[in-house]
């Protein structure tokens, strides 16, 4: 059973063995974090340090998914703009060797009822580089539709421009799936 807690120091050096390989890391959002490989020190001077553009007081989310054999996930939820009723997920990733058993689905849904239930939030956006196909396939088997509201963009990457496709789902949008979900139980 996979649950969520808020991010801690000892995570960096797991969430660092997950970027396995530059790809990875890119897909994760690495560039954010300097070069590769990251190290578990670049996290959490990001994450954690009150100079870094993360350590943002009341506004960063780092959130650690864990089962019984450790973490197994990870993402952070953030505020827009200053908007406490839109909230941005990035920086997902999930252990590799977890990947492909609906780990990140279930580490996204619940990061969902958080920030419906919790947090309060009407919506919640994520963007994901569109050729990064299995990130894509689980945002939107969790409920994530294509954004009505933001642009897709686009990124420079290692000399090449990678597509940002920009996902959205709001709080009802959420709830009627789950309802859907569960009533089969």
């Amino acid at each position: 059973m996979i649950r969520l807690r808020p991010y801690k120091p000892c995570d960096a050096q797991k969430i660092a063995s997950w970027c396995r390989n530059e790809q990875a890391f890119l897909f994760w959002g690495g560039l954010r974090f300097g070069s590769f490989p990251v190290s578990a020190e670049t996290i959490n001077q990001k994450y954690l340090d009150n100079n870094g553009d993360c350590a943002e007081e009341d506004n960063f989310y780092p959130m650690t998914a864990f089962d019984e054999s450790g973490a197994v996930g990870h993402f952070i939820m953030r505020y827009l703009n200053g908007d406490n009723k839109i909230l941005r997920f990035g920086w997902i990733i999930v252990d590799a060797s977890k990947r492909g058993k609906k780990y990140g689905q279930k580490m996204l849904s619940l990061g969902l009822k958080y920030a419906f239930e919790i947090l309060k939030v009407d919506k919640v956006t994520i963007g994901v580089i569109e050729h990064n196909i299995p990130a894509y396939k689980c945002y939107l088997s969790t409920g994530f539709r294509k954004s009505e509201d933001l642009e897709d963009s686009f990124e420079t990457i290692n000399g090449e421009q990678w597509k940002i496709v920009e996902l959205e789902i709001t709080k009802e949008e959420f709830f009627r799936i789950n309802t859907l979900l569960h009533s089969g139980e």
